[in-house]
Formats: C-alpha cells, structure tokens, sequence
C-alpha cells in the first residue's frame, strides 16, 4: 500500500468566543478521519486556527477594553482545554491575524487580480449605511429599527426575527447604529469585487461542483446557484453574483494591497476572503517549525487537501474558496465533508438557561469520560449531511450497553482466566488461520467504512461482532472449564480466541476511543506504542492483569450536565443608573421646569450631535437651546412640538453660540447596549410657559 500525503482542516472558529459543543462534534469527526488514516500509516497533517479578523471582534474588543489582538489571544488561550480533553489531535492550531496569513491572502489577492487571462478583481461604487459617530460604515448586523413589514421594533439590518422577512439595511424604517444610537447616513464608497460571475469563474466552478466529489445533496444545494431562484424575500435571482471582498476602515483585518492613500488606511479584505486561506497560514506555520518547504509540499501530486465543515458554511467553501484558489494557480480541495447540526433531546435547541445547553467544559468538570461521547456522537455521524440529536436517555443506555456491557467486559471475562490459570499466556488449540482471515475481513469492512465516514456503520458491524464475542464465550462456559483439570487447553483456547476478539475490537475502535485502546494496546497486551491498523491480523501471545478500563455512565451526572444554572438575583437599576441620592422638596423647587414649543430646529454646522432649538417658552420671545439628539431626530421630526426644558439654567457659552437652557431626554446609561434619545413630550392640552410642579 503506497503512503498518501493527507493535508485536513476543520471549519476556523470565529475567535470571539468558547468552543460550543457543535464545535466539538467537528473536530471529533475529522480527529476519528485523521486518526484512522494514521493508522494505515499515511501522513497526515491536520490544521486549524482561529477567525481573528472582523467588526464583530473589533467592537467586542472595544467593549472590553481591550486591543482586538489582545482580545483574540485572550481567545486563543482557552483552546487547549477543550481540545486536550476531548483528545483532538490537531497538529496546529494558529491564527488568522498570523504573518504568515497576511503575506498569504495578499498574494492570493494579487494573483486574482492580475490573472494572465484578464483580471478576475473589479472595483464598484455602493452606497452603505455610516455611523456619523463612530465614523465607520455599519455591517448589517449592526443596524437596527423597525421592520418594513411586520413593524415590529428593534429588528437588524438583514432579516426580520419577528416575521421572517428579508431585506436590505436601507428598507428599515428608522435605522440606528446599533454602536452607537446614531441615526445613519448613506454614504458612496468603492468596493472591491471578486468577479464571480465571469464565464471562467462559472464553467469552472460547474465542474467542479458536479463532478461527483461532494455529497449529493450539497451538490444539489450548490447546482441552484448556477440558475434561477427564489429568495427568501420573494424576489428571484439568476447564476452567480460578484461577490463584495472588501471593508472600509476602520476595520480589524488584512489591508489590501496598494488601496492606502496618502498614508490613510485603504481597504480590508472582507472576513471571509483571509478566513479560508487560514488553512493555508496554519499548514505554512507548522511546515516552517519543522523546516519542511511550504511551496514544495503543497506542489507535490500526491497530496490531497480536504476540509471538514458545517452546512451553514457550504457556499463559501463550495464556490469562493475553490474559484479563489484555482484562478490563483492553486490546488482546490479534493472534498468538501459537510455535517449538519447537533440538537438536544429530540431536536430541542440549545439553550443554557433551560437546561438544554450542553457546555463541554461542564461536560468535562463533571468527570464524565470524554470517550463516552466521542462514541456516541460517531454512533450518530455518517457521510451525509444530516443533523443529529443529543439524548440523554439514549447516550447512557448505548454508551452503558455498548461499551461496558459489550466491549470492556470481554476483557475482565477472558484476561482472569488466563491470568489465574494460564500465568497470562495465551495459547490456541488447532489452526488460527481462520480466526485471523476472519479478522482481516472485519478489518477491511470497518476500513471501507471510516474511510468513508460512515461512523455509525462502522460501529454497528463492531458491535455486531462484540456480540458474537460474547455468545462464544457465554457457549463454551469457561466458568464450568475452570473447574475441570482436564479441560485446561480447551479453556486456555475459547479464553485467548476471545481475547484475540477483544484485541481485534480495540484495533478498529482505537479512532474513536484513543485514550482507551492506547491503555489497552500498553497496559494490557504490553506494546510500546499504540495500536497500528495492521495489528487487526496478528494473535496476541500474552495478556497482563486486567486493570479497570472505563466507568459507567450515571444518571446523577446526566442530569447535571443538564441542570439550569443557578438563577443568580440581580439588583434591578433602573436605566441603567443607581437613582441618585435623595433632595428635599425645596431643592427640587429650585429647578424650573416650563412647557416650551419648539418653534425651529435646524442642524449644527460643523457638528453631528447637536441640533439648534428655538423654543417658546411663553416669555415674548424666543430661547436658543443646543441639544445633543441630532443622532435619533431629524430636524423637521421636531419643529411645532412640545417639549420639557429647564428655563432657569445658567446660560451657557458653547463653540456655536449661547445655550439658554436645557431640553429635557431619556436614555439609557449603557448606550451601547440600549441606544437611543427620547425627548419628552407633554400631554395634549399643555401650553407654553406652564410650570411642571
């Protein structure tokens, strides 16, 4: 058998965060993959890192106070965790804020842009939403208002979560910057595109997507692309789109190459144009610790380069990446796997307060085996794009029945005999040659079926054959041998047939269960190493002391897995603010509040926060009132309205002119996570000039 040179990823993790347990299910699924491959003896070099680039990570980083790059390696350090506890055996783990994916991207960028057939990169004008105070151009997400079609409040910029609509950031009906409260402005700005529509772009990615290499239900997802289609707002579109690979500063990315002007930051490449090539900057790193050629190895025919990922994702692994790598002169992967999604007890969705949440941490302090589920997730996965369920009564029952009842008990049964018996040598009477032909048929079928990722088919035939194990034993009754000195070679046989039969098994399960089957392969049948794929066909010839192997699964702690946490009383305050301390009623009587009408509201030049009032306030004349709500109201929205002022402020001297008082507005002391200005307004019938006592 020739060695393949395998070259695997999983989808990155966006670094603003903990791994959930849909990641964990991923790179079990392709550590079992990349396991069993090693096991044939093929190189295999399995990569991730995090998605570090991003508004999203820009703000949540502000929030916290930190730089983004600090906040992603604040990230990055509770990795190791999660993945040494569930036994991922990644051979990196890097970044996409790496060098190494900087120098990458723009060369990949580059080449796409000055291919020998004609540039595959164009620019085009677009109109966005800009936050005026934050002074950036707003993603989707970070618009809110009120949705055109329900008119439910508080809706983002892309989609409706109330009524399900879809629809652009300017169909909202009064948008506010979700950063900062401010109202939007549109503003023109070029963009860089990624000319997915050009006929090579199509003709390629047509053959490549329906060349039979992907499953057939995400080439089918993928084909409707190519045509004519509904979208979910109801309009219809046709073929691919040029695809938007550009942001506007200030961003936290990679800057592309030669937009900067006059020392100013140019563009940045769109999240998901460095994403993808992240597999890349992490292979590089790893080659270039071990002093191995980044360009020698990725120009060798031999290697094949597949990336495991979820189907929320399927578009930009199925038609970005492999279009950006092939009209950059680049290997494209020779398969995309794609999984579905991991619910909760029958389909329930995750949800921590409720109990449904499935925290792997948790999972973990709770002393529950990584292994059990490692199991149980690959009893679940197969080839095909499905989702499947976490249930709590069913993980116990199979994790309990299949791997204590079936599997680690075959070795209790068998070793003690030989050990008591026998000094712990195994001894067959007769001809083994088929008990080893039948073992390397088992091993075949098991291979075919990992290679394949068909998981739960795999573990179905070794259960199946952990079954016929067991009734062996169970028929010969070595219990009864045992009492018979005469019996003794026909109970040194059934015992080490049987134990050849657990050895066999612990072969074919060591992808799922690494930690069990390297204490079965050392401690048990005192190997050095771990089990090879080859040792499926080779008998046993000594046995050690059985030591314990692996726990039951308890309820007590199935049902602490899932136990809301605690509900934790928080102190109410109100507006976000501790009420402040107590006045008298003659302080309060101090503070002159009057009905005023805002007879004229016009904008501040040279300020984007403050409107100019004029205010009637019932005096013969009118009062000139600077106020900081220029982000939520529009001049016209104001003028002929009541409001609230304090008329006997101190006038106060600004850049603009003489402040006369104050205009009376509610907001929240967390603008960012509540925005928004309120001016009051007084009931019908109030008049200028009247008192509020």
């Amino acid at each position: 058998m020739s060695q393949r040179r395998l070259f695997v990823t999983t989808a990155l993790p966006y670094a603003n965060g903990n791994f959930h347990i849909g990641h964990i299910m991923e790179y079990i699924q392709a550590d079992i993959w990349v396991r069993f491959q090693r096991m044939q003896g093929h190189e295999v070099n399995f990569v991730c890192a995090d998605d570090a680039h991003g508004a999203p990570i820009m703000i949540a980083a502000e929030k916290a106070g930190k730089t983004p790059q600090q906040f992603v390696d604040d990230i990055a350090a509770g990795r190791k965790p999660y993945l040494d506890g569930f036994h991922i055996s990644f051979d990196n783990w890097h970044s996409t804020d790496a060098p190494e994916n900087h120098e990458l991207a723009r060369q990949i960028y580059r080449d796409l842009r000055d291919n020998a057939s004609g540039s595959l990169i164009e620019t085009k004008t677009i109109e966005q939403f800009f936050d005026p105070e934050k002074n950036m151009f707003l993603p989707d997400r970070f618009i809110k208002g009120e949705c055109p079609k329900c008119h439910a409040k508080e809706q983002y910029g892309d989609n409706c979560e109330v009524c399900g609509a879809v629809y652009a950031p300017t169909d909202l009906i009064n948008p506010y910057s979700a950063l900062s409260g401010a109202k939007p402005v549109l503003k023109s700005s070029e963009h860089f595109f990624f000319k997915l529509s050009d006929a090579r772009c199509v003709e390629f990615l047509q053959r490549w997507t329906q060349d039979g290499k992907l499953q057939p239900e995400v080439a089918n997802k993928v084909k409707e692309w190519f045509s004519v289609r509904t979208n979910p707002d109801g309009t219809q579109s046709e073929g691919l789109g040029d695809w938007d690979i550009s942001r506007d500063a200030p961003y936290f990315g990679i800057e592309i190459p030669d937009t900067a002007i006059n020392g100013a930051p140019g563009k940045y490449f769109y999240v998901w144009l460095d994403a993808p090539v992240g597999y890349l900057a992490s292979l590089k790193n790893l080659l270039g610790k071990r002093g191995q050629d980044y360009a020698a190895y990725m120009a060798d025919p031999r290697l094949e380069q597949y990336h495991f990922i979820g189907k929320d994702i399927v578009t930009f692994h199925t038609l970005f990446w492999p279009a950006m790598l092939h009209f950059s002169g680049r290997k494209t992967p020779n398969n995309v796997f794609v999984h579905g999604f991991l619910t909760v007890n029958n389909g329930e969705k995750m949800s921590k307060s409720r109990g449904t949440g499935l925290d792997p941490l948790k999972y973990l302090s709770l002393g529950m085996n990584p292994e059990w589920l490692r199991y149980y997730l690959a009893a679940k996965l197969n080839a095909r794009n499905e989702d499947i369920d976490f249930n709590a009564d069913d993980f116990l029952a199979r994790v309990n029945s299949d791997l204590i009842g079936k599997f680690v008990n075959i070795a209790s049964r068998a070793s003690n005999f030989l050990v008591k018996h026998f000094d712990g040598q195994v001894g067959f009477v007769g001809s083994t040659s088929e008990l080893i032909e039948s073992a390397v048929a088992s091993a075949l079928m098991t291979k075919e079926a990992y290679e394949a990722r068909e998981y739960s088919k795999a573990l179905r035939d070794i259960m199946a054959l952990a079954d016929g194990i067991n009734a062996s034993f169970d028929a010969a009754k070595p219990w009864i041998l045992a009492k018979d000195e005469s019996k003794r070679a026909e109970l040194q046989d059934i015992c080490s047939r049987v134990l050849h039969g657990f050895k066999l098994l612990s072969v074919l399960l060591a992808p799922v269960l690494p930690g069990l089957t390297d204490q079965v392969a050392k401690g048990l049948f005192k190997l050095d190493r771990p089990f090879k794929w080859e040792d499926a066909s080779t008998l046993p010839t000594t046995v050690a002391p059985y030591q314990h192997l692996m726990q039951r699964v308890a309820t007590e702690q199935l049902d602490a897995l899932f136990e809301p946490p605690a509900v934790v009383e928080e102190k109410l305050i109100p507006g976000g603010e501790e009420i402040a301390p107590t006045i008298s009623i003659d302080d309060f009587a101090k503070v002159d509040l009057r009905i005023a009408k805002i007879v004229k509201c016009e904008p501040v030049e040279g300020s984007v926060k403050l409107l100019r009032l004029s205010l009637d306030v019932g005096e013969g004349r009118l009062r000139q009132v600077f106020s900081g709500i220029a982000s939520q109201y529009k001049p016209e929205d104001l003028e002929g309205k009541l409001t609230v002022m304090v008329a006997n402020l101190a006038p106060r001297k600004m850049k603009f002119g003489i402040s006369e008082g104050m205009v009376l507005a509610a907001s929240h002391a967390d603008d960012k996570a509540q925005p928004g200005i309120h001016v009051l307004e007084p009931s019908a019938g109030a008049q200028p000039g009247m008192r509020i006592h």
